[in-house]
């Protein structure tokens, strides 16, 4: 073991490539360190009505529907979390919203959690109104009943239908539990024919303007106010319901129960806001120390192959250019 020591205090070197290769072995065990943190949980919530099928959105340069390009930034936002974030995955359609589970660990259930967001669809939706205002008081009630605090991010493009008039808008005064939500804009604001796809996702044409009459103290005419939109199908351009985000209609309603509106063209701008929202509580929790581990190995392996007095020997290098 003496002989061991002598030759690397003797070969620099080999001594900085050595403790790099176990610095290396340690970070492979992924260790943590218990610290205190803020412990953060989250329902995210996406908007599974009918108007989340409209293709306003773009993913690396391609058109894509609203549905799927909140798939992708949910995606992204769960893989960005850190170990100990708890999450759960919420539904929106009608005047309800129903959580698939109370907020679960996002590393231990990362796969689950995943697979939760490829399934989103708006098949799965049990009404084909979308009462955003509405559900909010629902959304209220479900996270009360969460083990523990959670806030809201909300994917949704705004759409309330029937469309809001002084009958069925909901005073939101004394409304409770909406404060520090997220509101996320999803769309474009250049308006767009909301496409009626049959069981299999194939379209068949537009939901037609008519579906979105209006009469005077009445939401809305046809069996929409049972549960689901009429069968009108959109002939003519003329004719079809025009679709677009309602950004300024989200960013009032965020004001009004003191939370926040982000546009959803950019998860930098979403992960930023996340960032401002009050934790779930404060707590000890299992810091990730790999990164450190192999940052330290590669700042070693760069020391072995660099000369013991770089400035003397870069100056002498120049010297000699000089001379040459």
């Amino acid at each position: 073991m003496k002989k061991v020591l002598d030759y690397l205090r003797n070969r620099r070197d080999a001594a900085l490539l050595a403790s790099a290769f176990i610095l290396l072995i340690a970070a492979a065990f992924k260790p943590t360190v218990p610290m205190p943190r803020s412990i953060y949980s989250y329902i995210l919530v996406a908007d599974i009505s009918q108007s989340m099928n409209v293709i306003d959105a773009s993913l690396n340069g391609k058109p894509t529907s609203r549905m799927a390009y909140t798939q992708y930034m949910l995606h992204h936002i769960v893989a960005n979390m850190p170990c100990g974030t708890r999450v759960s995955i919420g539904l929106f359609a009608g005047v309800s919203v129903a959580a698939l589970y109370n907020p679960i660990e996002v590393c231990s259930n990362y796969a689950a959690i995943q697979d939760t967001i490829d399934h989103l669809d708006w098949r799965t939706a049990w009404s084909g109104n979308s009462r955003l205002r509405d559900s909010m008081f629902t959304l209220a009630r479900v996270i009360r009943a969460f083990p523990e605090p959670a806030q809201v991010v909300y994917f949704t493009d705004g759409e309330e239908a029937p469309k809001l008039h002084a009958f069925n808008t909901k005073d939101l005064t004394n409304f409770q539990g909406g404060n520090g939500w997220l509101f996320v804009g999803v769309g474009s604001d250049k308006g767009t024919a909301i496409p009626k796809l049959d069981d299999k996702n194939q379209l068949i044409g537009y939901w037609s303007a008519d579906s979105f009459a209006m009469q005077p103290g009445i939401a809305q005419i046809s069996e929409a106010n049972i549960g689901v939109r009429d069968n009108n199908v959109a002939g003519a351009t003329g004719d079809r319901y025009v679709s677009k985000l309602q950004e300024e209609y989200l960013k009032d309603l965020s004001k009004q129960v003191s939370g926040d509106y982000v546009r959803g063209d950019s998860l930098q701008s979403i992960l930023s806001a996340m960032k401002n929202q009050k934790p779930a509580r404060r707590d000890i929790a299992p810091y990730d120390i790999q990164w450190i581990l192999a940052s330290l190995a590669g700042l070693l392996l760069l020391m072995a192959y660099m000369p013991k007095q770089p400035i003397k020997t870069f100056s002498k290098w120049l010297s000699r250019q000089r001379k040459a």
